[in-house]
């Protein structure tokens, strides 16, 4: 199993996922499959490629499968993160029938998914070349899909930002105006991560230099997020913050101007479209 499944375990069920997903699916049997194929029937398929990009899922395909049927015979012959090209074969499946038919569209939902949002992020990363700027995503993601769609992100060759709402505090513009102001939220936080013995980052979001110059006069975070700042502010924020804190530009940035942000020295750019605006990438599930 990846790293990626180690690394969140904890917060994450990949045996949960499945049995909700062929609940939702099956419910009381896949009645086209037990129809018309014996349930002593073994068959072949493969994964056909009918789309250019960045192939992402394969991994997560090859324990979902597993999982349905441990009798399943794997056999990849593509990787998480290749470029691959319309008729590329991505890898065979081998078992039952009958369990190959009902995994089928489970594992196409993930992989397309996936796979759009790998190629996507490498896409924009690319755009960012030479520059030290990472995209990284957000938590506009889809409901109990967060793990996979992240993921996605990674093998596309961004990174993840905070997982949840667990793992990091990121300070935003609703948390700033009912602690009553920037500092005010701050110093909440301290006393929280104080009195609850966390050790969490520090993300606080600014909107305007002035906040910057605020939260630099009063320190205690990791991180300063520009929010929906232009061009030429993010340059002037940047300069004030002088490499102390790690940067994150965000808001209002696509494909069109995101090389002109990472121009100006940030060290994150995250982009919510990574997850919540892609179209899936084309894969099919052919039988051989």
């Amino acid at each position: 199993m990846s790293n990626y499944f180690q690394q969140h375990k904890k917060h994450f069920s990949l045996v949960q996922f499945v049995k909700n997903a062929l609940q939702e699916d099956v419910g009381d049997g896949d009645h086209s499959a037990l129809a018309t194929i014996p349930h002593t029937q073994k068959g072949k398929c493969k994964l056909l490629v009918k789309e250019n990009g960045i192939l992402a899922g394969v991994e997560a395909a090859k324990q979902i499968f597993k999982l349905i049927d441990p009798k399943f015979k794997f056999t990849e012959l593509i990787k998480d993160g290749s470029s691959v090209k319309v008729g590329d074969i991505a890898f065979y499946i081998e078992g039952n029938t009958q369990k190959l038919l009902t995994a089928e569209r489970l594992v196409l939902n993930v992989m397309q998914r996936m796979s759009a949002i790998a190629t996507k992020t490498n896409y924009l990363q690319t755009l960012c070349k030479g520059t030290q700027a990472k995209v990284i995503d957000t938590r506009k993601t889809t409901p109990n899909f967060r793990f996979f769609e992240k993921w996605a992100v990674v093998i596309g060759g961004g990174a993840n930002h905070r997982f949840g709402l667990y793992d990091m505090i990121m300070i935003k513009d609703n948390h700033i105006d009912f602690a009553g102001g920037i500092i005010e939220a701050l110093q909440a936080t301290h006393v929280y991560l104080k009195k609850t013995k966390k050790k969490l980052p520090i993300e606080v979001e600014t909107r305007t230099l002035h906040d910057v110059k605020l939260v630099l006069k009063n320190g205690g975070f990791q991180r300063i997020m520009l929010d929906n700042y232009t061009i030429a502010n993010t340059k002037k924020a940047v300069a004030l913050i002088n490499n102390n804190y790690e940067v994150e530009s965000s808001g209002g940035i696509t494909e069109k101007n995101i090389a002109s942000y990472a121009k100006c020295g940030v060290h994150f750019i995250s982009i919510g479209a990574l997850t919540h605006h892609v179209k899936s990438m084309d894969l099919s599930l052919k039988a051989i």
